[in-house]
């Protein structure tokens, strides 16, 4: 997890008014940017939206939120917006995405946004992927929030109704248009990868609009059930539960992959190439053998914690040189050794501190190293394998005289 910066920003909607949003941005190298649509007459700042918006900029994902024309603080009239509103109004919001950071390759969108957000998604040519939280297959399907004054609206055209505890003037026309949407039409001609998160005990959406959903979608196509959880997303651990799957679901259609790529040139043995990356300001990559790895410093000195640091490296070297020796010897011996785990700490002491050194003055490098042995090891079989942990190559290169000649290529 890395630290992240929240950041108001606001944009022009589809009527000219200025919309209110969040940006998420994460301190390090920002992996896409993704667009968060919050469900009918909610807000940007509904839990849900917070917490997995949050969530997904730790893990470096940015992520904008905002509410839409008349909701939240944004401007314009609630009852002049409809579903083709709130469609418009994402595209204004990846537009400036598109023109003030990077247009958004992830779409995601709760309840009625979800919808919304499948709907706009052939508007954003930029998107590689869609997710929706609980998401009706119809966005008529708000319209059972106020069911009982349906008939009343299309008299008079226009009725206050309730809703989460708010009053929301309904018109005639939001009507019309939700009766003019063919969502699965464009869900059949999405051409995206869809990730479908729902919860099978949705009391406000029922679970046969993700299985609808689904089935009118091309693959790649995935369902996650939330099992135990609500409409609203509320827990905690749900909410969290979901930006962790969507970040690892989406990484694979945004270029990214589990598994090392390998490097293009394999080196000789015994000699490593260190490159800056570019991914952060001090991130590394570096090639042994085959074999491709990062390094990189933490977030707190200005890196982008994409790797472990140079000491740290130099600490699993020598906790890895000391395992396999240990490894070899109990082999070679016969010794009953199930598993060896090594911890090690380096650290900065005054040297008037450590009895044992040579120097007196000033500070020297002290590595601890801690052995974890399992088996039905005796005594003299831990002592002796202690031993043999400080005859390891590269304990031994590490107390030996070391010269590094460096020269210009």
């Amino acid at each position: 997890m890395q630290p992240f910066r929240s950041i108001p920003v606001e944009f022009p909607g589809h009527d000219g008014g200025m919309l209110a949003a969040r940006l998420e941005l994460p301190e390090g190298r920002v992996r896409a940017y993704a667009l968060f649509a919050h469900c009918f007459s909610c807000s940007k700042d509904v839990t849900a939206a917070v917490r997995i918006s949050q969530s997904l900029a730790e893990q470096g994902f940015g992520v904008m939120r905002f509410d839409f024309t008349g909701l939240g603080n944004s401007q314009g009239d609630f009852a002049n917006t409809n579903f083709s509103s709130n469609i418009a109004d994402l595209v204004k919001a990846a537009d400036f995405l598109r023109q003030s950071y990077e247009a958004p390759a992830l779409l995601v969108g709760h309840s009625l946004g979800g919808a919304a957000v499948l709907a706009a998604a052939s508007e954003v040519p930029e998107a590689r992927a869609v997710a929706t939280l609980g998401a009706p297959s119809d966005p008529g399907h708000i319209t059972h929030l106020f069911a009982d004054v349906i008939p009343t609206i299309e008299a008079q055209g226009e009725v206050a109704v309730q809703l989460a505890g708010r009053s929301f003037r309904i018109q005639r026309q939001l009507l019309d248009d939700l009766s003019e949407q063919r969502l699965l039409d464009r869900v059949a001609a999405l051409r995206l990868p869809l990730l479908i998160f729902h919860a099978p005990l949705d009391a406000v959406v029922d679970v046969a609009h993700a299985q609808t959903l689904f089935q009118a979608a091309k693959h790649p196509k995935s369902f996650v059930s939330l099992d135990g959880s609500d409409h609203m997303i509320g827990d905690e651990a749900d909410a969290f539960y979901v930006a962790d799957v969507l970040a690892g679901w989406v990484g694979r259609y945004l270029g990214e992959t589990n598994r090392r790529p390998r490097p293009s040139a394999v080196l000789p043995d015994g000699m490593v190439r260190v490159s800056e990356s570019g991914e952060s300001l001090y991130s590394q990559r570096i090639h042994v053998g085959g074999h491709l790895l990062t390094a990189d410093e933490p977030a707190s000195v200005g890196g982008g914690d994409l790797g472990p640091g140079p000491y740290d490296l130099l600490l699993a070297a020598l906790g890895a040189c000391t395992t396999m020796t240990l490894r070899m010897y109990a082999d070679h011996k016969g010794l009953p050794l199930q598993r060896a785990e090594v911890l090690l700490r380096h650290r900065k002491v005054h040297a008037q501190d450590c009895e044992d050194c040579e120097s007196t003055e000033g500070k020297l490098d002290e590595i601890e190293r801690e052995l974890h042995l399992q088996g039905p090891l005796d005594q003299q079989q831990r002592d002796r394998l202690l031993e043999i942990a400080d005859k390891c190559p590269v304990h031994r290169t590490l107390h030996s005289e070391i010269k590094v000649r460096t020269r210009m290529a």
